[in-house]
């Protein structure tokens, strides 16, 4: 039996005849902080939608726990919390009441988990929702995702707006979530923030999955290379599928994709060379250099599974 809780099989969903995914393939294994990343346009709410079932998809499957997210999504909207980038709420009612009123479209317990998680996040139950700060605002909406007690938690921009400090204890709060047992997809554009609470990484664009891979595995399979020559640059195509390549002067520096131990060693034993330095990557670096290669032309593609050739650009 699959591991995958979120699931998403060549979905294609089109807008007004333009495609916002484009056979997106996208696998979430149990236990999970997966970060879904791409820039604006690139599908990433799309997909949300599907995966809420807020919208079908024209083609392709996508499923949460096994379940249809169109056809079964009265069933999940009990086992998935789903956070929005943008909450609306009632905004004269108060903290309390909003768990109230929303508590009557949830099985019973909701209540009691709401009142408890807005409690643990340092909310007061009797100030009006309109008087919140943006922090306390986004904080109602992660009490309101948590209080079904959901096996999957679904998180849309959710730090978009918030302080440096509130952003940092929220997506500390997310690693304790899924310490617990909870699968969590969130998408973001703190890229820097999101590679200290996530555990996988999936970069999407155009509609299309990019890359997929365990954060761990992506910092064993790039890594950067740098050092001085006396005379000739190296030839950074001998150590694997080169990402990015720059320097100045003497000074040499490459990004690679799945280096070859053997013309790694050579490169640091070659006449001429000093400062050798390998090191690994941001996942903010491997998320620039990609992008870059693809807007070029160019996809990363070769031996390791997690970087998809993408035939269309």
């Amino acid at each position: 039996m699959s591991d995958d809780v979120i699931v998403t099989e060549r979905v294609v969903v089109r807008y007004r005849g333009k495609a916002a995914l484009d056979g997106l393939d996208l696998r979430v294994p149990r236990g999970a902080v997966f970060a879904f990343l791409g820039d604006n346009g690139a599908g990433k709410t799309t997909t949300m939608k599907i995966l809420t079932g807020l919208a079908p998809t024209d083609t392709g499957r996508a499923t949460i726990l096994g379940l249809d997210c169109w056809s079964k999504a009265t069933q999940l909207r009990h086992r998935v919390g789903y956070m929005p980038e943008r909450p609306r709420f009632y905004d004269w009612m108060t903290v309390a009441e909003i768990g109230w009123f929303t508590a009557s479209f949830h099985q019973s317990g909701f209540l009691a988990r709401y009142r408890e998680w807005a409690d643990r996040l340092g909310l007061d139950q009797v100030k009006k929702l309109r008087d919140l700060s943006k922090g306390g605002y986004a904080r109602v909406g992660l009490a309101l995702a948590l209080a079904p007690n959901p096996e999957v938690l679904l998180l849309d921009e959710p730090t978009s707006g918030l302080d440096l400090l509130t952003r940092r204890e929220f997506l500390a709060s997310l690693v304790e979530l899924a310490a617990s047992g909870r699968t969590i997809l969130i998408s973001s554009h703190s890229i820097a923030e999101l590679e200290k609470a996530c555990t996988h990484v999936g970069l999407v664009k155009d509609g299309k999955m990019i890359l997929s891979a365990p954060l761990e595995e992506l910092r064993r399979k790039v890594r950067r290379y740098s050092l001085r020559f006396a005379e000739q640059p190296p030839d950074a195509s001998s150590l694997g599928t080169v990402l990015e390549r720059n320097g100045t002067g003497r000074f040499w520096q490459a990004l690679v994709q799945d280096p070859d131990p053997t013309a790694v060693s050579a490169l640091r034993e070659a006449t001429g060379v000093s400062d050798f330095e390998d090191a690994p990557v941001t996942l903010e670096e491997v998320y620039a250099a990609l992008m870059a290669r693809s807007n070029n032309g160019i996809v990363a593609g070769g031996a390791i599974p997690m970087v998809r050739k993408v035939d269309s650009l």
